[in-house]
């Protein structure tokens, strides 16, 4: 995958301005807004009051303003969601169709001029480099070459990455029990923000039951949704999935019970009981 980018259609970016942009993300989102820096990014999520999760996103800044990259076809609906907690702040929120995602796999560390904008993924380095670019014209005069999306998809998934509301279940899903801590995710030394009550009561009581975890398939893939048995009993579900590899959440106790079904196919868990 050396010297290579996928574009990510089924990404969309969001432009955040105004003098108050940072103070008004820090006390709303899960991560720490002031560790953004020059080539810098953080992952974060927007949780309900109950913690539960609504949107998530990676932030990057480029000169007077950050770029949110989330799910395309969500992004109205998380601003719209931001925009009610805007009040009197000065903070600007407008959408940018005119700039692209991309994923690329280099072997050295990619810098771009703006308007565009590369930083490590800062959910996990092997992911690559993420780019948010106009075109894709000074990554293709840099020697890289497009790829298929779904190569991205595959190595995302190896990775155990949930890909937005294809993994997360809107209003349901839980951060201690989809990975955020370990993709970087939370930021426990911050200060107040939406939901963070609960998902820190998940982690320092051990309250966590459930885990998003990379299951390899045997047979069909089955449908996002199926329910997962052990015997007769429903441990967990489905989520997304590709080329014999998906994402399952999984009740804990069941991560080493053999065999495990879903529809017509054999699961068997990449990783061990342990908690969050």
């Amino acid at each position: 995958m050396s010297q290579h980018f996928a574009i990510l259609d089924t990404r969309g970016v969001l432009e955040i301005g105004g003098p108050d942009r940072a103070d008004f993300l820090q006390g709303l989102i899960s991560n720490d807004v002031t560790r953004l820096g020059e080539g810098r990014a953080i992952y974060a999520a927007l949780l309900t009051a109950q913690g539960r999760y609504l949107h998530d996103f990676i932030l990057a800044p480029l000169g007077e303003v950050f770029l949110l990259d989330g799910e395309a076809a969500r992004l109205a609906d998380l601003a719209r969601r931001l925009t009610i907690y805007k009040m009197r702040s000065k903070v600007t929120l407008t959408p940018r169709p005119d700039l692209i995602v991309c994923a690329v796999f280099g072997d050295e560390p990619l810098t771009l001029a703006p308007p565009a904008i590369a930083f490590v993924d800062p959910r996990n380095a092997a992911l690559g480099t993420r780019a948010i670019v106009p075109n894709t014209d000074a990554l293709r005069e840099r020697g890289f070459a497009e790829t298929d999306a779904a190569e991205y998809d595959r190595l995302r998934l190896s990775l155990g990455v949930p890909d937005g509301s294809r993994d997360l279940v809107p209003e349901k899903s839980l951060l201690m029990e989809s990975g955020f801590e370990a993709l970087n995710g939370i930021d426990w030394n911050k200060g107040c923000y939406i939901g963070q009550e609960i998902t820190a009561r998940m982690k320092y009581r051990a309250l966590v039951k459930k885990q998003l975890t990379l299951v390899s398939v045997a047979g069909p893939l089955p449908e996002p949704g199926t329910a997962i048995m052990s015997g007769d009993a429903e441990v967990g579900e489905i989520r997304s999935g590709r080329d014999g590899t998906a994402l399952a959440l999984l009740r804990l106790d069941a991560l080493e019970k053999a065999p495990l079904r879903a529809g017509d196919a054999t699961l068997t868990p990449a990783i061990s009981a342990r908690s969050g």
